[in-house]
C-alpha cells in the first residue's frame, strides 16, 4: 500500500514539472476562475488572434482543462513577436453547460506583447455578470 501512494505521488510530482516546464517554453497560458462558487472553470473554449495590419487573424485555440487552465496557448511551432494579441474567453457557452444565465456572451482580453517578459499570463475571474483580468506571471 506504502509503495502505491509512493507511486501516485510520484506520478503526479511529474505530471506537475512537466505541466510547469511546458508553461515555462510556451510564451502564454490562461487561466478561469469561477467566483461564484471558487472553482476552476473547465471546458471554456479560448481563442488566440493578432492584430495585422489592422485585422484580427486567429492564430490559436484550446478549452481550458479541470484546473481552468490552458498552459500552452500560444502555437508551439512560432515565436510570439512583438505586437497586439487578443484572448478571447467564450463565457456564453460554458454558462450555459452550468444552466446559469451571463450577461456577457464572450470576454475578449486585448494586451500588447512588447518581449520585455518571456511569458505572459492572463487570468480571468468569472461571474456571471461580472469579470476581471489582469497581467499574471
Amino acid at each position: 500500500m506504502q509503495k502505491t501512494k509512493l507511486l501516485i505521488t510520484g506520478l503526479l510530482l511529474n505530471a506537475a514539472i512537466a505541466t510547469s516546464a511546458l508553461a515555462a517554453q510556451n510564451p502564454l497560458s490562461v487561466h478561469v476562475l469561477n467566483l461564484q462558487d471558487g472553482l476552476p472553470s473547465a471546458g471554456v473554449n479560448v481563442t488566440l488572434e493578432k492584430k495585422v495590419d489592422n485585422k484580427w487573424v486567429q492564430i490559436n485555440e484550446g478549452v481550458t482543462n479541470a484546473q481552468g487552465r490552458i498552459t500552452a496557448l500560444f502555437p508551439s511551432e512560432s515565436t510570439m513577436e512583438k505586437g497586439s494579441y487578443r484572448v478571447t474567453f467564450q463565457t456564453e457557452e460554458w454558462f450555459n453547460k452550468q444552466k446559469t444565465a451571463t450577461f456577457f456572451p464572450e470576454i475578449p482580453v486585448i494586451f500588447k506583447a512588447d518581449g520585455s517578459v518571456p511569458h505572459y499570463h492572463i487570468p480571468l475571474l468569472l461571474s456571471p455578470y461580472g469579470f476581471s483580468s489582469y497581467r499574471g506571471n
